[in-house]
């Protein structure tokens, strides 16, 4: 056996995707919002490109054709094809150092730098903890109950449950007062006795808003029937001694153990029903979500039409001043030169790639406006299934394609704004021959559930014949499935009595 260095030969294929091809498809996945961002930054570093401004006259936008073949000629190396342009005014500056130093020089990278936008602040809102410590330092506490008081609003999560347990928050407290007496060199406290602690949940349970502190749902809506000074009604007994049943819709059993009729037991529930599960939400930080549909459709004279909405993006140009210099890539030396080439080929392909990204969405938006012509027309009802392999062999696209083009984008219909994935759908058949779509199919149970009978609600196998008499043809289970996702109960709980 050999040891020691050796070289050999060998031939393997690989497949490597180029770079460009990966920016490519981030740019499809972006939406609108993020795909601004990404230019304005991409301006910032390229400076081939600049922004096209409003008033441009026509004759510059209809060069833009043949910047674009000669910046092509350019990026190869062909640098003689035109002569030194004269130049007034330039001759003291250092055109080198511009593109290596920072590109401080030029007028029109200022220009897009006042153009700037800038993200508006939002302002501070006040959360449950803050709205709970306020009202904590309003009373008259010892620092030992303030600092068990701390303890119990750091384990109040969003909803305003308690999600610690009572022992959890006294060792915590305790472990807090010992390290103290640790670093300061004295004696340990007295330990928080749990007689300590239920006094101290008392008083946070007495704190705004009614229901905050609960450990569990059923003492949240004890909480605020009593603050509410319903203590001696029948929702509170309800909730007090039978919540299992309450929470089942068993209306029978409850009256029977009561000794009451069914109707007020039923009354009772629904005052129980208005109680707020989560009363710390209303503290909850508002999403601060803007959608911006990306996509417009139109219907004008009959005819649905499609448009981009990409006004506010900037668009995009190969900076004339920059393609003067270089075309005298001469005197630049060889590091220089594959700076230039770079920048260049980067910012027409830049260019190109949004005009494909604009061509793709538009081909995609308008065979989904051609399927679902009927959904426009007539409803939700009328949605037809469609696939993402569908509208791919349609426009003659991967799937993958496809699927970055609809993801996470919007369109503005005169339906409202809806997502892409919103026309996507899987399909029942009827007995004509026809697909439905399933979404059009959880939208007529929605309005049968919503139009029934309380005293006698529809069952899954009653929506099931239902279904079957207009043609669909539907299992219980699909129903049921169905009505899961709506968040409808079963019959036997919404029955009314």
């Amino acid at each position: 056996m050999k040891t020691g260095l050796q070289q050999s030969t060998s031939l393997r294929q690989e497949l490597k995707i180029n770079p460009r091809l990966y920016q490519a498809m981030d740019l499809l996945y972006m939406p609108l919002l993020d795909l601004q961002q990404h230019l304005k930054q991409e301006l910032l570093t390229n400076p081939f490109l600049e922004l096209v401004e409003p008033d441009d006259d026509e004759a510059e936008a209809a060069e833009e054709g043949e910047e674009a073949a000669e910046a092509e000629n350019l990026a190869e190396g062909d640098v003689t094809a035109e002569p030194e342009p004269e130049k007034s005014g330039d001759d003291d500056i250092d055109w080198e150092g511009v593109l290596l130093d920072g590109f401080e020089t030029g007028g029109q990278r200022e220009e897009a730098d006042q153009r700037e936008w800038y993200e508006p602040v939002t302002v501070a809102t006040q959360d449950l903890s803050d709205h709970l410590k306020e009202q904590i330092a309003l009373l008259d506490l010892t620092p030992r109950q303030e600092l068990l008081a701390e303890e119990f609003i750091g384990n109040i999560d969003e909803a305003g449950h308690l999600a610690a347990t009572l022992d959890e928050i006294r060792d915590g407290v305790n472990e807090v007062l010992l390290r103290a007496a640790e670093e300061l060199d004295l004696p340990p406290a007295t330990p928080v006795s749990d007689e300590e602690v239920l006094a101290m949940l008392r008083i946070i349970q007495d704190l705004d808003p009614a229901g905050v502190g609960a450990r569990d749902l059923r003492e949240c809506l004890l909480l605020q029937l009593q603050a509410a000074g319903a203590k001696d009604s029948l929702a509170w007994r309800l909730v007090n001694e039978a919540f299992e049943e309450l929470i089942a819709h068993r209306w029978s059993e409850v009256s029977k153990r009561f000794g009451i009729n069914a109707q007020e037991v039923q009354a009772a529930a629904d005052e129980v029903a208005r109680l707020d599960p989560k009363p710390g939400l209303r503290f909850a930080a508002a999403s601060e979500d803007y959608i911006v549909p990306d996509l417009v459709i139109d219907k004008i004279d009959g005819q649905y039409h499609v448009f981009l909405n990409d006004g506010n993006l900037p668009r995009l140009k190969l900076s004339r001043s920059y393609q003067e210099l270089a075309r005298d890539r001469k005197h630049f030396d060889t590091e220089s030169k594959d700076f230039i080439a770079s920048k260049l080929n980067s910012a027409n392909w830049m260019i190109q790639a949004i005009e494909q990204r604009r061509q793709t969405m538009l081909k995609v938006m308008h065979f989904i406006v051609d399927r679902q012509r009927d959904y426009f027309e007539r409803g939700i009802q009328y949605l037809r299934p469609l696939t993402l392999r569908e509208v791919a062999d349609a426009v003659g696209m991967h799937e993958s394609t496809v699927s970055r083009v609809t993801n996470e984008k919007f369109v503005q219909t005169p339906r409202g704004v809806l997502p892409l994935k919103f026309f996507f759908s899987s399909g029942l058949s009827t007995s004509d021959g026809d697909d439905v779509s399933a979404r059009g199919i959880r939208d007529q149970i929605e309005k049968m559930v919503s139009g029934e009978d309380d005293k006698n609600p529809l069952t899954d196998q009653a929506i099931v014949e239902i279904l079957q008499r207009t043609g669909v043809q539907i299992a219980r289970r699909t129903v049921a499935k169905y009505r899961d996702q709506l968040g409808i109960l079963p019959a036997r709980m919404r029955k009314r009595v």
